[in-house]
């Protein structure tokens, strides 16, 4: 990835541009603060088709007990732009 893909407002787009096709949510909803889990009506299932997406985008692999801390949106791309950060 270049630097202007890893930029904090890229990750962010692109991020909400997959998570909006492959959860059919509205991009308008993912901000900071909405509620990762709630927002995107996860189950089990939801979770592993999440990760694969992160890791097929970002190449990267998710650590699933990192993943489970997330809360918010925030922290969701926090991890992933620090990931994407230390692979870069």
């Amino acid at each position: 990835m270049t630097t202007n893909e890893t930029s904090r407002e890229a990750i962010i787009a692109k991020t909400k541009k997959f998570l909006s096709e492959e959860f059919e949510v509205d991009p308008e909803t993912i901000t900071p603060d909405a509620p990762l889990k709630e927002t995107l009506a996860l189950d089990s299932l939801d979770y592993v088709d999440l990760v694969v997406v992160i890791e097929e985008n970002f190449g990267f692999k998710v650590n699933g007990e990192a993943f489970m801390q997330m809360v918010t949106f925030k922290d969701f791309f926090d991890h992933i732009e620090a990931n994407v950060t230390a692979k870069a």
